[in-house]
């Protein structure tokens, strides 16, 4: 999603890039990927939220988005990215009757969209672009509707590593999440909680159990802020 970073040229290695990236963890994308998803899933049952429309925002080759559907129950997901040659891959893999993917560039927004996921898109975004990107996904929402945007935690140094080892992450723009708290409500968003996933490596998977108790800590190598569009 950067503007100084050229995904086509990444869209047949990015996963490649990311699994060798990960594996310092012990853990795969999938793994990363279903945990965020299954975190939203679980945050959307309390609310007794069942999204019709689920936008998968900066969707690279597309694999989360089935993730989406099913996980989240959603009728519909709708995969948005800059890069074609992603959105091919995405296409080929993982296009369905419910499931479709475009260009950002090429989608209107018109708040319909129940629930956003994003996820690690804001640091490859340059900051004077952050907020028109926010504005566009606030007028994609209804009333009402949830914007579930997660990143990595810069406070972590098993992060910062991951992300040295990873050739599109290098130079990204890290954000903590303060300032991804600071940046929704600038665009008019309500926070309605900040969680921080992630906290053990594999070595350590026994003590996963309590991640859900210590979610509050800013340590977790991912952090979630669930924010919503007012009604």
């Amino acid at each position: 999603m950067n503007g100084n970073i050229d995904f086509d040229s990444y869209a047949d290695s990015y996963d490649r890039a990311l699994a060798e990236g990960l594996a310092v963890s012990g853990e795969s994308r999938e793994y990363f990927a279903g945990g965020r998803v299954e975190w939203l899933a679980g945050q959307l049952r309390r609310l007794k939220l069942v999204p019709s429309v689920v936008m998968d925002f900066g969707c690279g080759t597309g694999s989360t988005s089935p993730l989406l559907l099913e996980h989240l129950h959603a009728g519909q997901v709708l995969g948005l990215d800059t890069s074609k040659r992603s959105l091919e891959a995405a296409r080929r893999d993982f296009g369905a009757e419910r499931i479709q993917f475009s260009l950002v560039d090429e989608y209107e927004p018109t708040g319909h969209v129940d629930v956003i996921y994003c996820n690690g898109v804001f640091h490859h975004i340059p900051l004077q672009e952050r907020g028109p990107t926010l504005q566009k996904l606030f007028r994609a929402l209804r009333s009402g509707g949830l914007f579930s945007l997660w990143e990595n935690n810069p406070w972590n140094p098993g992060t910062q590593y991951v992300m040295s080892r990873v050739p599109f992450d290098r130079d990204a723009i890290k954000l903590s999440a303060p300032q991804a708290r600071m940046l929704v409500r600038s665009e008019g968003f309500r926070v309605l909680q900040t969680d921080f996933v992630f906290f053990f490596p594999r070595l350590l998977k026994f003590l996963r159990p309590a991640e859900k108790f210590i979610s509050g800590l800013p340590l977790g190598a991912q952090y979630q802020i669930l924010c919503q569009k007012p009604e």
